[in-house]
């Protein structure tokens, strides 16, 4: 045996982290990064937050698993806590986002086969999403990369192109099920959906009796400025997926759903071995504890403004580099005029980490506890980055401001 002994699945950066501290990563030679990726919109309260580390501390001496045989008082607050705080009447937790996503998907087929309509299984997507790494989850994205090689595409999703409302109303046929969108296209590079296109789906869901499936994967759990994407639009979803921030890092997701919606998921129908586990579920209702305080998701609207004012100074300053600053909340990116990957790297360079996405674009997902001092050093660092790719006229340009 040759190479490492993982599967070779990831091109990782030459970098690894011994620990972490809020919105900082440290090497074990004590070199410091500004962590500005946070584990792909994960890390929602950055490194070891006391209040994190406390409760799964607190779980870990008491009770890790017992499986969803028994009942699991953490399931039950926490599930009451996001019904409280959302559009759902109803939680089915799993361990990660392509779950929640598998949990929406059976969810809004078995809404219509309990109805009779069985036929009503089809679910409309849009070009550029992306839904997970499970064979339904990668054939609802549609991207042929993530398709390539896996055997037939699982049957049941049709694809239109991003943004084209004549294209929705095309697809709806008598087999149409849903219509699943994310709020903000993550992967596909930080394409928000104006809020009128998410009113007019939802108008188109309730005149043909289909269900508004919401992706609040990367959106979710206060990343926008909202604990929810969908509320900047006033619409509201049948049934949305969460994962990445509610575990602040321990892997976590759910499955939120009205009651209607979830009227077909009886006993038997669905399952999970570990999901809603007392870790997860301990660590998820501490990062309620933060996000739902009064104030703090008024502070990420107000620092992700700060954040986006800042980097439009800078690629002002560097137009060559830059071609648009997109994104709400502190889910922002860096359309780029150079590769992605090239900034990602002048970045890292800068001890400074972000995560690249579709359409050339560099995230920037820093934690939503992150200060305002920080804020100014990422920027600052971040116009280094940009300064170093620039070509000599711009650079020379920048000297004279």
């Amino acid at each position: 045996m040759s190479g490492s002994a993982l599967y070779d699945t990831f091109a990782r950066l030459p970098l690894a982290f011994e620990r972490g501290e809020g919105s900082w990563l440290i090497t074990a030679d004590g070199t410091r990064y500004l962590d500005f990726a946070a584990g792909i919109a994960v890390n929602s309260l950055g490194h070891a937050h006391p209040h994190l580390v406390a409760a799964l501390t607190e779980q870990a001496q008491k009770l890790w698993h017992v499986s969803n045989l028994y009942e699991i008082p953490g399931q039950r607050r926490l599930g009451e806590r996001l019904v409280e705080n959302s559009f759902a009447d109803k939680v089915f937790f799993a361990n990660s986002g392509a779950e929640a996503l598998e949990c929406a998907i059976k969810t809004a087929r078995r809404y219509h086969y309990a109805r009779g309509e069985e036929n009503r299984f089809r679910i409309i997507t849009f070009e550029g999403a992306f839904h997970g790494r499970t064979l339904a989850t990668i054939a609802a994205g549609g991207q042929k990369k993530y398709l390539e090689g896996f055997g037939p595409k699982v049957e049941g999703f049709d694809q239109v192109p991003f943004g084209d409302l004549k294209a929705v109303e095309q697809a709806i046929g008598p087999d149409t099920a849903a219509i699943l969108i994310e709020p903000v296209q993550g992967e596909g590079g930080i394409r928000p959906v104006p809020a009128q296109m998410m009113k007019a789906l939802r108008e188109l869901c309730d005149r043909h009796g289909l269900l508004l499936i919401l992706d609040e994967i990367q959106t979710g759990v206060g990343r926008t400025g909202k604990l929810f994407a969908y509320e900047w639009s006033g619409v509201t979803p049948d049934i949305a997926a969460i994962a990445k921030g509610i575990g602040g890092g321990f892997p976590l997701g759910a499955c939120l759903a009205t009651q209607e919606a979830a009227s077909g998921m009886t006993p038997g129908v669905h399952g999970t071995t570990f999901g809603g586990n007392p870790l997860a579920m301990a660590v998820g209702n501490a990062v309620l504890d933060i996000i739902l305080e009064d104030g703090f998701l008024d502070e990420v609207a107000r620092k992700g403004l700060l954040l986006k004012q800042g980097l439009a100074a800078i690629a002002d300053e560097f137009p060559e580099v830059v071609e648009e600053i997109r994104g709400a909340g502190l889910l922002l990116g860096i359309r780029c005029k150079v590769p992605n990957t090239a900034l990602r790297d002048a970045m890292s360079e800068e001890k400074i980490l972000g995560a690249p996405a579709g359409e050339n674009v560099l995230r920037l997902l820093p934690p939503l506890n992150v200060t305002d001092g920080e804020i100014g050093d990422a920027l600052e660092r971040i116009r280094r980055a940009m300064q170093a790719l620039a070509p000599a006229p711009a650079m020379a340009e920048a000297g004279r401001g």
